[in-house]
């Protein structure tokens, strides 16, 4: 693990490969960090230069303030510029989807390919779990907010992982892992901003159609690794990626939220295989 100091924050990143790869940014989601990626990295690193930053606030990078999406995506555009990333291909999770297509959309030219595991950019994914959340952006009262927030617990931690996952696969996930997002997000000021967090989340939501129409016009490459047992992310956001890219190569697990928890080694190998082919057509074109 590495921590570089960014316009004065302190961000630790996983850095792994040679530099003069092809480069690939994993973006973890709520409330991992990079740990998320501990089981993909070593494979990775040998076709890639992965780069896997913990976002602020999460794992060891300090929070910014305020905490947002947006400014998340600043922090990871100058992690990049320090690193002499130009182009790379971008690996999106849970709240890593709000940050990273804050990246695609500014400059879609700069993205290699999409990796979309558990991602949700579209409203077919929130099915009605998301109602408090949805009155919360609407209306963020301190009665709706705690609605929306009830999930910020230890247990609500837990759950993120193996909350409606099937017994034998929930078996299968470490949960030291849990544990640790639960110490972090126990920090003095975390819970506070993870509450932020929830309520600009409802930004990423407004800005879905400014992210179909950047997808219809661009057709990236793309890659989907979907774990089907996902209480947070419906099952049908999973044909509208396919609907929105076409070429998209699609393949749901028998996995959870967490996918890479139980199912690291496959995804690994579709990952890399995927990447590869992207990097010959590329070749091919030029």
């Amino acid at each position: 693990m590495d921590t570089l100091s960014i316009d004065g924050i302190r961000v630790a990143v996983r850095l792994a490969g040679d530099s003069h790869r092809p480069a690939l940014l994993l973006l973890h989601g709520f409330p991992s960090s990079s740990v998320s990626f501990r089981n993909v990295i070593d494979g990775l690193a040998q076709d890639c230069f992965v780069i896997a930053p913990d976002l602020p606030g999460f794992g060891h990078s300090e929070p910014i303030d305020p905490p947002s999406f947006a400014g998340f995506a600043d922090l990871i555009e100058r992690l990049l510029q320090r690193l002499g990333v130009a182009r790379f291909h971008l690996y999106l999770h849970d709240f890593g989807a709000a940050v990273g297509l804050h990246l695609a959309t500014r400059s879609p030219g700069r993205i290699r390919s999409l990796i979309v595991q558990n991602a949700n950019a579209h409203e077919s994914g929130m099915g009605p779990a998301w109602a408090d959340t949805k009155a919360y952006w609407q209306d963020p009262t301190p009665e709706r907010a705690a609605a929306a927030t009830t999930h910020l617990t230890r247990a609500g931690t837990r759950d993120q992982y193996v909350g409606g996952v099937p017994d034998d696969i929930a078996r299968r996930i470490d949960s030291s892992v849990w544990e640790e997002d639960w110490r972090v997000m126990s920090l003095p000021g975390r819970i506070e901003m993870h509450r932020q967090l929830v309520l600009d989340y409802g930004q990423h939501h407004a800005r879905f159609g400014e992210i179909a129409d950047c997808l219809a016009r661009w057709q990236p490459p793309a890659l989907m690794l979907w774990g089907r047992h996902d209480v947070f992310f419906e099952l049908a956001e999973t044909l509208s990626w396919m609907k929105a890219l076409p070429r998209m190569e699609a393949h749901i697990l028998d996995g959870p939220h967490f996918l890479l928890e139980t199912h690291a080694a496959e995804c690994a190998a579709l990952m890399r295989d995927f990447i590869r082919r992207c990097e010959r057509a590329a070749g091919t074109a030029a």
